[in-house]
């Protein structure tokens, strides 16, 4: 997501940043730079003019050009641009109407269909009780599908099979949400290969019949500038009240996002990242903003661990990690609640890390992810009780476990002195962060980190 995009800033504003004094001359071969990033990455010609535009007269002001820090100036610069472009400020969805209806539309194979339970998920964990309507009565298996997923989410799906009465489904199948419950009622319209007068009938009607509170269009970030086309025609017909981007996680460029909120002037609202009915995100311009200036996003990996991890098992882990009890079994445990954050990549994705580029990135998570599932098989080949007590793996015991997942004895000697090792460095920093210290090894990773602009205030102390 935004990969390309954002290397290309950050090495420019990286080159910047290293020179002793910003002038007009390299400030200007820098803006050069962020325009040619913003055009590889599929913004849109007028989007990148205004872009530029909007930094060039607040970057080449005395402000800057005489600043002590030119390069932290130029990175607030570019940053607060960048969250006007992807929309300002977070909108969330609306829940007006008893019930609330949501209504999803777009073209055939944007995803609507899976957007649809992704989104019937997200706001039940927000206290909602969602009914999925499955209004697409001309795509053949449309309907299974939507039932399908409904299954996979646990949330029921108001169907008529034999219909092809769009506006009579709807009509029941708010009757049927009111006389059971339900108090947000989505409905999954039929899309088409392209806009038609057909298309735009049959939705206008159900606007004006249902007045739903979100008209949300569902784009794959992957369409690249037809994505402008296709938002701005939605937007004047129906007057769309959100956008979902979904594909986002397989978009390398991402400038469709960027466009596409310029252009309607509608906010993106979630985002989708990943084939998982989890992976719908709220979208958040200043997190987004901040991914893309390799920043990271600690605030939706803080909100990722307390919804997907376990807290009372990770009470009862930190317990036995100050203690001696910590096993090969709890270890497997915290991988498991690593996992549902999501993949090694994605993670280190949030985390701000310093002179990390993203070939870097790659490169660590595709060895993280390796080892860890050579460390799985390890751990497999074991009996329970070793997992308990790896202090009695005898030689013959390593060579049983060795044959068993395919790997040299070496390795498991290695491995399991390195799990001792971790045991030893875990006890020792969970002992100082409950007495309040800090090691100094951390104290030197926190100030080498990069803060999000207005944030570094926060932190003062370490």
């Amino acid at each position: 997501m935004f990969e390309t995009l954002s290397e290309r800033l950050q090495n420019t504003i990286k080159d910047i940043s290293g020179k002793g004094k910003i002038t007009e001359e390299n400030m200007n071969d820098a803006l050069r730079e962020v325009r040619r990033a913003l055009l590889e990455a599929d913004v849109s010609l007028k989007v990148v003019k205004a872009f530029i535009s909007n930094i060039k007269d607040k970057a080449i002001g005395e402000e800057v050009l005489k600043s002590i820090t030119p390069g932290q100036q130029l990175v607030k610069i570019v940053y607060d641009e960048l969250v006007q472009l992807l929309g300002g400020q977070n909108v969330p969805i609306s829940t007006e109407g008893k019930p609330n209806i949501i209504m999803l539309f777009g073209l055939q194979g944007s995803g609507k269909t899976t957007t649809a339970a992704k989104l019937a998920l997200k706001i039940r964990k927000g206290g909602r009780n969602p009914l999925i309507v499955a209004a697409d009565v001309y795509r053949p298996a449309a309907i299974k599908q939507l039932q399908s997923l409904g299954k996979q989410v646990n949330i029921p799906v108001y169907a008529e099979e034999d219909s092809k009465d769009v506006r009579q489904i709807v009509t029941s199948a708010i009757k049927f949400a009111k006389d059971e419950g339900y108090n947000s009622v989505i409905v999954d319209t039929a899309g088409r290969l392209q806009i038609d007068t057909e298309l735009m009938a049959e939705l206008l009607i159900l606007d004006r019949l249902f007045e739903p509170a979100e008209k949300l269009l569902v784009i794959d970030s992957m369409m690249g500038q037809e994505a402008v086309n296709v938002a701005q025609t939605f937007d004047e017909q129906l007057g769309i009240t959100g956008i979902v981007m979904t594909k986002l996680d397989g978009d390398s460029r991402g400038g469709a996002a960027l466009s596409v909120v310029q252009s309607t002037g509608k906010p993106v609202k979630f985002a989708g990242m990943g084939e998982k009915m989890d992976a719908l995100e709220p979208f958040y311009p200043e997190r987004m903003a901040q991914r893309i200036l390799g920043m990271g996003d600690v605030i939706t990996l803080v909100e990722k661990a307390q919804q997907s991890i376990n807290i009372e098992e990770a009470k009862e882990i930190e317990k036995k990690i100050r203690g001696k009890d910590f096993s090969l079994e709890d270890f497997m445990k915290m991988q498991k609640q690593m996992k549902s954050l999501g993949s090694l990549d994605q993670i280190l994705g949030m985390l701000p890390i310093p002179g990390i580029n993203k070939a870097d990135k790659e490169k660590l998570a595709y060895v993280g992810e390796g080892q860890l599932k050579k460390i799985e098989a390890y751990v497999n080949s074991m009996t329970p009780e070793e997992r308990q007590h790896p202090d009695m793996i005898s030689p013959s015991r390593k060579r049983r476990i060795a044959a068993g997942c395919g790997a040299e004895i070496p390795e498991i000697n290695r491995f399991l002195k390195e799990f001792d090792n971790m045991k030893k460095m875990m006890r020792k920093v969970t002992g100082m962060a409950k007495g309040g210290k800090i090691p100094p090894a951390m104290k030197g990773m926190m100030k080498g980190m990069k803060m999000p602009p207005g944030m570094a205030g926060k932190f003062k102390g370490f």
